[in-house]
Order: C-alpha cells, then sequence, then structure tokens
C-alpha cells in the first residue's frame, strides 16, 4: 500500500481524524466545525449590518480560516496524488442506484443528477437546490455541522450533540430508504 496514492484504511484514518478534536482543542482552546468557518468567512468577506456576521471575527475565529485552508490544501493535494478517482460502492449499492434509474456511477456522484443537465431536472433541483437549503437551515437550526456535532460535540460529551447526530442519521435513512425512491422512482 502507497500512503500518498491508496485509501488509507477506516483504522488508520478514523483515529487520526478523532485525534485532531484534543488538537484543536490543546491549540486553539475551542471547538470547531466546518459551519462556523463558513460563517467566520461570510463575516470577513461580506459587508453587512446583520448581527449574526458583526463579531470580531479576527479574535474569534481567524483560526479557523486557516484550518479551513489546510483542509482545501489537504484535499487537493490527496486529489492530485490519488490513483483512482472511482469511489468503491458495493455491489448491493450500485444494483440497488441502478433500479433507480442512475447508470453512470463513476466519480463521486452520479452525474444523472449531480451535474447541469441533472439541475434541470426536477429531481437534480430537489436534491441540489431544495436539499442545500435544508442542509444550511439544519445546520444553523441544530447550532452546527456534522462535523462539529459528530467529532467536536460527541468528544466533549454533549447530549445536544448526541441529539444532532441522531437526527442526522436519521435524515439520512429516510432520504435514502423513502425520498431517493420516490424522487427517482
Amino acid at each position: 500500500m502507497s500512503l500518498l496514492r491508496d485509501p488509507w484504511p477506516w483504522w488508520i484514518a478514523g483515529p487520526l481524524i478523532g485525534l485532531t478534536v484534543p488538537l484543536v482543542y490543546l491549540v486553539a482552546g475551542r471547538k470547531w466545525g466546518l459551519s462556523s468557518t463558513f460563517r467566520d468567512m461570510c463575516a470577513a468577506t461580506l459587508p453587512t449590518k446583520s448581527d449574526y456576521f458583526a463579531y470580531p471575527w479576527r479574535e474569534e475565529g481567524g483560526w479557523r480560516l486557516v484550518m479551513a485552508v489546510g483542509l482545501i490544501v489537504g484535499g487537493s493535494f490527496a486529489s492530485i496524488t490519488a490513483s483512482t478517482t472511482d469511489v468503491a460502492i458495493a455491489p448491493s449499492t450500485v444494483s440497488a442506484l441502478q433500479d433507480l434509474g442512475l447508470t453512470d456511477l463513476s466519480g463521486l456522484a452520479p452525474s444523472e443528477l449531480f451535474s447541469w443537465a441533472g439541475l434541470a431536472t426536477l429531481p437534480g433541483f430537489v436534491m441540489i437546490v431544495v436539499g442545500g437549503f435544508l442542509v444550511g437551515f439544519g445546520t444553523r437550526y441544530a447550532g452546527g455541522c456534522t462535523s462539529g456535532h459528530a467529532i467536536s460535540g460527541l468528544s466533549n460529551l454533549r447530549l445536544t450533540s448526541l441529539i444532532a447526530v441522531l437526527g442526522f442519521f436519521a435524515g439520512g435513512l429516510i432520504a435514502t430508504h423513502l425520498l431517493l425512491p420516490l424522487l427517482l422512482g
């Protein structure tokens, strides 16, 4: 296995992700999640009178912006050095998706849905636009995103994060087993 070319096994990648939480607390003394980083980015770049974005983002969130840049650089490096762009999908999942009418399962997402042509269809519009709105609304309503609650919040033993993560999983199951067949069937 080449560390730079092949995907890392879960038993290596998972603990490395888990170790970032104590590192963030140790270095910055703060919780971390991507939705708060997005708020910092908006506060830094959008002139607005909104109270939500009117806070000292340089002191409170400047370190998160640096971490977000690191995520982008790291993801780009992983993408460039990867030996393949295909995602390993279980044969049963491929069969289930083909039964729903999706044929192009190469790459990261089915192009029938996640492309400009797919956006012009009702299922593509619902998944991309309506789904994106619901994810943004849910992130704000839950007080954080999946990475913030599942990685930072759960490691801090926060009940609100446990409830949010259970909600994320329930929503994913409902979307997979009820909404996706309804939209594509």
